[in-house]
C-alpha cells in the first residue's frame, strides 16, 4: 500500500510516509486550480467518439444543503456552497472510460474537508444548482431494464456503506441498537441479538411480517447454539464465500470483531447488486493484516467490476495500490485536484521515495516527537503502586476460549492464561490482531465484562466482589477512578445531549445522569473547551491579534498564543455555543475530540484510550497527543513549516487567575492505549503488550521501548512480529 500525504500549500500535514507511485502508465489527466480536469471527459475515445454512459455525470455543478434563496439559509455562513463549480464523472464500464483501463477513484481529504459529503453527493443528496447538471445517464440506459429495472434510482444503484459517525460501526437497525456496554458479553440470547445471517437477508425487525416470521427468523430464535446447515440461495451463497463469512453466520452481530463488522456489512451492500459501492473509510481501526485482506477483497470486486467501488480516505491512510484516480479535498468543502493518482501525487509536491528515508530524514529535523518529548529515554516519575493486577486470566464461552488460552511463565512461576500488572505512572499500549481479546481485556478492567466479578482481577488492590477481610469496590467507585474512550463508548454515547453535556458527564455515574459539578469543575471544562473550540465550534472565528490595552487588575493578558491564532481566555468570553451544540451534530472527528476530553477532565488514577483518536486527522490528532502530554502548556509553532514544526510553551496567566492550571498526565496516573496505527500512540507510551490471535495456543508478548515510538524505524514492526 501507498500512503497518501496532503502537502497541498498551507497545510498541516508532515511528511509522505511511503512510496507514491502511479499505477497507469497512461497520460496522467491535467486538472485546474478548482480540480476541474483538463482532459477529455470520460466517457470518450482518444479520437473524441462517444462510447458510452457514465453512471455519474456532474458538469460546472455548486450543490447546498438548503436552498439558498431560503432566507434562513441566505447566509453563507450557515449555508455554505459544496463543492462549487464541481466537474467530475465515473465511467459505467472500463471499456467505456476513454483510457482503456479500469477507473478506481478514492476520495482523500482531513477529518473536516467533506468526504462524506462527496459521496452523499455521488449518490444524488443535497440540492443541485443548475438541478440538470447533475445526471445518471446509464442508469436511464436500456441496459439497466435489462439488468434490473429497480436501479433506476441512484440509491439503489449507489449504494453507500459508512463505518462510523451518524452511519455507526455496527451492524444493528435504528430499532433494535443494544441499551448497554455489557449486553455484547452476556451469555443469554435475547430476541434482538440477530446473527450474521439474520442481518444479511434483512431479518431484524422486532415485529416481522407473517411471512417473514414463518421464514428464516423465526427459525433463528428457535435455533439451537450449535452451527446448523441450512440451504441458502446461490447469490447469498456467493457473497458469503467471497467476503469469507462461512464461520460466522450463526454468531450474533454483536460479537463480531471490527473487520469481521466492516465485512458483514460490505456483504450486505453487495446483495442488492448495486452498481456503484461507495466506502466511506473502511480502513479506520483496521489492524495491518485485516487491512490488507479488505484491500485485497475489494480489489477483486473493483477489478471485476461487480460493483464498481469509490473509497474515501484520510490523508494519513494508507492508498491502495489498485487505486489509480484520486479526488483531493482541501478546506471549506472544495475539489483542489482529481485525476490519475500518480498526476495528482505530482501536484501536490510529492516524490516517489521510500518511507525509510524520510522518516530518518524527517527525525534528522525535528529535536522532539510530535508530542513533545526527546527521541530517547524514561519518561519522568517513579511507577508507583499497582492499580490493575491480572492473575491467570482465561475468558471463554463455553468451549471457546477468546483471552488466555496460554501457559507462561509470570514472577517466576508457570502459569495458565494472562498475567499482567499495570502501575500508577506506567503508560502501556495494547496490540493484537482484530478478535485477538484487546477490548475483552479492557471490558474486564472497566467492569463492562460479567466475568470481570468471577475472574482473580484486583482493580487499585481490590478484588471486584468482598472477600473475606477484603472490601470490594462498586462500579461507581471505578468510574470515577477510571477516564474511557472507546468506539463501543461512542456507540452507545447518548447522541441527543450538548457538546457541554457530554463533557461534565465525566462526573456523573451514568451517560445520562446529573453530573456532580462545582464552579472549579465548570472553570475546567470552559478551559477544555476553549482549547479545543477551533475543532468543536463549527462558527469559530479566531482572534488576530493580543487585546492587552488593560488597566488596574485587569493589566494581564487574558489570551494565549495558540499556533496560528490566539484563543481569548476572559472570563466573560462565552462559551454557550457549546451548549447549543448537539453531540449528533458535531462531525465524527469532534465527536472522537469530546469523548477523548471527557475521558481526561476529571484526573482519574487511570486513562483507557481505544482508538480514541481513529477518524481524526494528522493535525487534530498531534494536537491531542500534546494535549495529552502537556495539557495547555505547550502548543505547536507552525509558522517553520511541518517538517521545523517546534513545541513551545505557553503563557498560563490566564488560567492560574482562575484558580485551575490544565497539565498533562501526572506520575499518579497510568494510561493505557489500543490502536493499529503507530502515528497514534502516545510519545509516552515505554511498555507494551501484544495478545495472539484467539485459538492459537500462542503466548502474549510483552515489551518496553527506550523512547517514543515515532522515533525510530522498527520499534512497531517489532511489537507486531514483523521486524526483519
Amino acid at each position: 500500500m501507498r500512503r497518501f500525504a496532503s502537502v497541498l500549500p498551507r497545510t498541516n500535514s508532515r511528511y509522505l510516509r511511503s512510496r507514491c507511485y502511479s499505477n497507469s502508465t497512461s497520460d496522467p489527466i491535467g486538472t485546474t486550480d478548482n480540480g476541474n480536469s483538463t482532459s477529455d471527459p470520460i466517457g470518450t475515445t482518444d479520437n473524441g467518439d462517444f462510447t458510452s454512459d457514465p453512471i455519474i455525470s456532474i458538469k460546472n455543478a455548486t450543490f447546498y444543503r438548503q436552498h439558498p434563496s431560503a432566507l434562513e439559509a441566505n447566509d453563507a455562513r450557515i449555508n455554505p456552497p459544496i463543492f462549487p463549480n464541481l466537474t467530475f464523472e465515473v465511467a459505467s464500464s472500463s471499456g467505456n472510460s476513454g483510457r482503456g483501463h479500469h477507473e478506481h477513484w478514492c476520495v482523500v481529504g482531513s477529518s473536516s474537508a467533506g468526504k462524506t459529503t462527496f459521496l452523499e453527493v455521488i449518490r444524488g443528496q443535497h440540492l443541485c444548482f443548475p438541478p440538470t447538471a447533475r445526471s445518471y445517464p446509464y442508469l436511464s440506459s436500456p441496459e439497466i431494464d435489462r439488468k434490473d429495472h429497480r436501479l433506476r434510482s441512484s440509491f439503489r444503484a449507489i449504494q453507500y456503506v459508512g463505518f462510523g459517525g451518524k452511519h455507526g460501526g455496527g451492524l444493528r437497525g435504528g430499532n433494535t441498537a443494544g441499551s448497554y456496554l455489557s449486553a455484547r458479553y452476556e451469555s443469554r440470547r435475547e430476541a434482538t441479538d440477530f446473527t450474521v445471517l439474520d442481518y444479511l437477508e434483512g431479518n431484524i425487525e422486532l415485529n416481522p411480517s407473517s411471512e417473514t416470521a414463518v421464514g428464516s427468523r423465526s427459525r433463528a430464535l428457535s435455533r439451537p447454539r450449535k452451527k446448523r446447515k441450512r440451504k441458502l440461495n446461490a447469490g447469498l451463497q456467493k457473497v458469503i464465500h467471497d467476503l469469507n463469512l462461512e464461520e460466522l453466520v450463526d454468531l450474533p452481530v454483536s460479537k463480531l470483531s471490527n473487520g469481521q463488522t466492516r465485512r458483514a456489512k460490505i456483504a450486505k451492500a453487495l446483495l442488492d447488486k448495486p452498481e456503484l459501492l461507495l466506502l466511506d473509510e473502511p480502513f479506520m481501526g483496521l489492524d495491518p493484516p485485516t487491512m490488507n485482506a479488505i484491500s485485497s477483497l475489494l480489489r477483486r470486486l473493483a477489478k471485476a467490476e461487480e460493483p464498481r467501488i469509490m473509497l474515501s480516505l484520510r490523508p494519513q491512510d494508507p492508498l491502495p495500490e489498485w487505486i489509480n484516480n484520486v479526488v483531493y479535498l482541501g478546506p471549506e468543502l472544495r475539489v483542489h485536484h482529481q485525476g490519475f493518482a500518480g498526476k495528482v501525487l505530482r501536484n501536490l509536491g510529492m516524490k516517489p521515495r521510500a518511507r525509510e528515508r524520510l522518516e530518518i530524514a524527517a527525525r534528522k529535523r525535528l529535536s522532539l516527537s510530535r508530542d513533545g518529548l526527546p527521541w530517547h529515554g524514561e519518561i519522568s516519575g517513579s511507577e508507583g503502586e499497582p492499580i490493575v493486577e491480572m492473575r491467570d486470566i482465561r475468558v471463554e464461552y463455553g468451549d471457546k476460549v477468546v483471552l488466555g488460552n496460554w501457559q507462561e511463565v509470570f514472577d517466576g512461576k508457570e502459569r495458565q492464561g494472562f498475567n499482567w500488572t499495570v502501575r500508577r505512572g506506567q503508560r502501556w499500549v495494547i496490540c493484537g490482531l482484530n478478535g485477538s481479546g484487546k477490548t475483552t481485556l479492557l471490558s474486564l478492567i472497566c467492569s463492562d465484562h460479567p466475568q470481570s466479578y468471577s475472574v482473580p482481577i484486583r482493580l487499585f488492590s481490590f478484588p471486584r466482589l468482598p472477600q473475606p477481610g477484603t472490601p470490594g469496590i462498586s462500579i461507581f467507585d471505578l468510574q470515577s477512578r477510571i477516564g474511557h474512550s472507546s468506539p463501543e463508548i461512542h456507540n452507545f454515547f447518548p447522541k441527543h445531549l450538548s457538546l457541554s453535556r457530554c463533557i461534565e458527564s465525566a462526573w456523573s455515574d451514568t451517560f445520562l445522569s446529573r453530573p456532580s459539578l462545582t464552579y472549579k469543575r465548570d472553570i475546567l471544562v470552559d478551559t477544555y473547551l476553549k482549547w479545543f473550540e477551533p475543532e468543536l465550534n463549527p462558527a469559530y472565528a479566531p482572534m488576530t491579534s493580543f487585546s492587552r490595552k488593560k488597566t488596574g487588575s485587569q493589566i494581564r493578558a487574558r489570551c494565549v498564543n495558540h499556533g496560528d491564532h490566539v484563543l481569548n481566555f476572559d472570563s466573560t468570553a462565552a462559551t454557550e455555543w457549546a451548549d447549543n451544540i448537539r453531540f449528533a451534530d458535531l462531525p465524527f472527528s469532534a465527536q472522537r475530540v469530546a469523548l477523548f476530553l471527557r475521558a481526561l477532565i476529571k484526573k482519574p488514577d487511570l486513562v483507557v484510550l481505544d482508538e480514541a483518536f481513529s477518524g481524526m486527522d494528522d493535525a487534530l490528532r498531534d494536537k491531542c497527543l500534546l494535549f495529552l502530554t502537556w495539557g495547555t502548556t505547550k502548543v505547536y509553532s507552525k509558522s517553520g513549516g511541518n517538517h521545523s514544526r517546534k513545541v513551545l510553551d505557553t503563557r498560563n496567566e490566564v488560567l492560574e487567575l482562575e484558580g485551575v492550571r490544565v497539565e498533562g498526565l501526572s506520575s499518579e496516573q497510568a494510561l493505557i492505549v489500543v490502536s493499529h496505527v503507530k502515528e497514534e500512540v502516545p510519545g509516552l507510551v515505554r511498555d507494551w503488550v501484544y495478545l495472539p490471535e484467539a485459538g492459537t495456543g500462542e503466548k502474549a508478548r510483552f515489551g518496553h521501548l527506550d523512547g517514543p515510538l515515532e522515533g525510530a524505524h522498527g520499534r512497531w514492526e517489532e511489537i507486531w512480529g514483523m521486524a526483519e
